[in-house]
């Protein structure tokens, strides 16, 4: 038996211990790397994410909305201001949390902000959201009434949080030019979307540690608070009374034209480009934008399907919504005969007593036939002067072949009506003119005669507006603006507005000329195509402009036709120039002509806004016999001083009764009317209780109308500028209608408007 001691079988050896370190050294390190890998992927590569996600369920972030900046008009009257309003949500992860009951939270909020039970008790099903929106911008009466239900049923899962809703004092004033914001306190419309940026600020935060089960830590160490910087105020140049005037006074001329197209109007101050108002109808509510015109609503209401309600709807809003001022282009007719003027005393091809004939027609090169004047005889033998008192197309194409095609065009140009104006609103549109080639064709001067007279292209009311300015301003192209200043939320002045010139287009003589010329138009009771505008103790120049719309006939052949005046005050020293364009009056109303219907209109606004920024009247003598006077009071008076009183004031007397003294009279004293109105003057005596019958006092001049009321012992004042009481200016409208029943005394208040169609013509 052999002794020796063996080695165990399984024993390692040197070389197999080498080989294990080796492979466990191996292993190690590709398990490392590995780990490494997926920490350098957890932690690097997807750093970003994973630190968002934990923040997310770590931090609760809430938005501090800063307060909307406030638009001023330029006397500081608030014309768009935020005030504080709530939001109200609810928190449904916090109504599960809390055990609250979601039918009585869905059925209390329902009847407190009339929002349907079902769709509240919706939202409360979300139960991993911590946020549900129920209702925005609620006032702070239905508020405090979600408070008072809140608290009375210590519920947690309804919350409150402060924001702010816009207001606008003034309703629909100047509501084009302001604009509005949305939802979400972002402007949408006019100054709102245009410097939206400069009134919003910028948004603060509270961030917020949440704990292991959601809620917010209750320790400030774990809040940082971020202070919302309020948005800037900004202050316009436009002035709340005249924008007031212009409304009042478009608005009525569209009533009194039946104008189917809407109206557009425009005032500026010709010295600095500055917009004092601008208007365009039909206008809206700011404070209720979404809603439209009855018509359109109806037109609405009829449809059957929700899509085409929408497509009404939508239409609707933004055809009221569009600010035709700057946004459409039209013809502008006659009142371009301002600008060819302009160009040529500028280029002394013609001065104020150059003869100018019109045979009632003129053919040009290029033309296959003769354009004709609006006045188909012809106006004959003519100076300038007169030629545009009678705002005669024949002489201003002559004046404007005279000019030349190549230098017309470079003055259309100077004048701005190739470029938008670039003011401060969204949505400007550019006129539409011939290229440089076509107007210019040596062989074809038909496009030269068209413009002459202002027909054939395109412009908008404020490119016209900015270039008649530059004629009657000393010739200075001034850049049109809205925004006047920007104020810092500190109340610093953070920048301004200076009035910026453009270029000199015309001389300061050519622009005297202009002046002259065109207060003869207004001031001509006899001549002056724009008598209509003529104010009582003003000197008032202008034009007017009646043109065919582009597609010129309607489905039912009816021609459509844009009138339009453009007015310049005072024209000694002149400081104020206002455009109306009236889209589609009806015929049937008045003769269809800038002179009647656009003339009157502005004479209107003239006669309101002079008094207003400070200018006195000077009337002559034959104008203060005109005027309608004030009723002095005679209550206790001698009958004799009472019949001298009333003759020192313009005024005619009857006396009834025998006694010596006055006893009563009519109308009352202070009542407003008619120069040369017989007074009733009751001397012991009582005026009779019965009751008269109104008349109808249209198509009769304002004496006539006086006369004929005297027999019924009622009385007439007028709101209109033009009290002539020559044969074309008659009563259009009265303030209480044919057939009323009315008292002794009663003063009716009429429209005077221009009706001579022979005088005025389609110009």
């Amino acid at each position: 038996m052999d002794n020796k001691k063996k080695k165990p079988m399984n024993a390692p050896n040197s070389m197999m211990l080498r080989r294990t370190l080796v492979l466990m050294i191996v292993c190690g390190i590709a398990a490392f790397s590995v780990l490494g890998g997926r920490l350098f992927y957890l932690q690097v590569i997807m750093h970003d994410e994973y630190e968002s996600a934990a923040i997310e369920q770590q931090v609760r972030e809430t938005t501090i909305t800063p307060n909307r900046g406030t638009i001023y008009d330029r006397n500081m009257k608030i014309l768009a201001m935020s005030a504080s309003v709530d939001t109200i949500y609810i928190s449904p992860i916090e109504i599960v949390k809390y055990g609250e009951d979601p039918q009585l939270i869905a059925r209390g909020l329902s009847e407190i902000l009339g929002i349907d039970y079902y769709k509240i008790l919706e939202l409360t099903e979300d139960t991993k959201s911590w946020y549900k929106t129920v209702a925005r911008k609620v006032d702070e009466e239905t508020a405090q009434l979600v408070r008072d239900f809140k608290n009375d049923n210590n519920l947690i899962g309804v919350k409150l949080e402060v924001d702010t809703k816009r207001y606008y004092p003034y309703g629909s004033l100047a509501s084009h030019v302001i604009g509005f914001v949305g939802s979400e306190n972002t402007g949408r419309a006019g100054i709102e979307a245009r410097v939206d940026e400069t009134l919003t600020g910028v948004a603060g935060r509270v961030v917020r540690i949440k704990n292991n089960i959601g809620t917010d830590m209750l320790y400030t160490k774990y809040e940082n608070y971020y202070v919302a910087e309020d948005g800037k105020d900004v202050v316009l140049t436009l002035d709340s009374t005249i924008q007031y005037y212009v409304e009042k006074h478009l608005q009525q001329a569209i009533e009194d034209f039946n104008v189917g197209g809407g109206a557009a109007a425009i005032a500026m101050d010709v010295n600095t480009g500055a917009i004092l108002a601008m208007a365009s109808f039909g206008n809206f509510d700011l404070n209720n934008y979404q809603v439209v015109s009855d018509e359109a609503q109806a037109l609405i209401d009829a449809q059957e399907d929700e899509a085409s309600k929408a497509d009404i709807l939508y239409n609707a809003q933004q055809l009221q919504w569009r600010n035709k001022a700057l946004s459409d282009t039209y013809e502008p007719g006659s009142t371009f005969k301002i600008i060819t003027l302009a160009m040529a005393l500028e280029e002394h091809v013609a001065d104020l007593d150059t003869p100018l004939y019109c045979g009632g027609s003129i053919k040009v090169p290029g033309d296959d036939k003769a354009r004709n004047c609006w006045k188909v005889i012809g106006h004959g033998s003519q100076n300038l002067v007169q030629a545009v008192q009678h705002s005669c197309n024949v002489a201003m194409i002559t004046l404007g072949v005279q000019v030349g095609a190549e230098t017309f065009y470079d003055y259309i140009e100077a004048f701005g009506f190739f470029d938008k104006t670039g003011i401060e609103l969204s949505g400007e549109s550019s006129g539409l003119w011939w290229s440089t080639e076509v107007f210019t064709d040596p062989d074809n001067k038909s496009q030269l005669a068209a413009a002459s007279f202002g027909q054939t292209f395109t412009v908008t009311p404020l490119q016209l507006i900015t270039a008649v300015s530059a004629c009657v301003n000393g010739g200075y192209l001034m850049e049109p603006y809205i925004v006047d200043k920007v104020i810092a939320a500190d109340g610093s002045l953070e920048s301004r507005h200076e009035p910026t010139v453009v270029r000199q287009v015309v001389s300061e003589a050519t622009s005297e000329k202009v002046n002259y010329i065109l207060e003869q138009v207004v001031c001509d009771q006899v001549e002056g195509t724009g008598k209509g505008a003529y104010v009582a103790g003003y000197r008032i120049g202008g034009k007017t402009g009646t043109s065919e719309k582009i597609s010129m006939l309607t489905e039912t052949g009816k021609k459509e036709y844009i009138v339009s005046f453009i007015g310049v005050a005072p024209m000694d020293d002149p400081q104020i120039c206002i455009l109306v364009l009236l889209d589609d009056p009806d015929a049937s109303t008045a003769y269809v002509s800038g002179g009647i219907m656009g003339a009157p209109t502005v004479g209107n606004m003239f006669a309101d806004i002079l008094p207003y920024i400070g200018i006195e009247p000077s009337y002559t003598e034959e104008e203060k016999t005109e005027l309608d006077k004030s009723v002095p009071n005679m209550l206790n008076m001698p009958v004799l001083e009472a019949q001298s009183v009333l003759e020192n004031a313009g005024l005619s007397s009857r006396v009834i009764g025998s006694g010596e003294t006055v006893t009563a009279q009519l109308p009352l004293a202070n009542y407003v009317v008619a120069a040369g109105s017989e007074i009733l003057i009751y001397a012991d005596a009582t005026p009779s209780e019965d009751k008269e019958t109104m008349p109808d006092l249209t198509g009769l001049t304002y004496e006539q109308a006086r006369a004929y009321l005297a027999q019924y012992a009622l009385y007439i004042k007028t709101s209109s500028n033009n009290i002539s009481t020559a044969s074309y200016i008659v009563v259009s409208k009265q303030s209480i209608p044919e057939g009323a029943q009315v008292d002794h005394g009663t003063v009716v208040e009429v429209t005077l408007v221009s009706a001579d169609s022979s005088t005025y013509g389609r110009y």
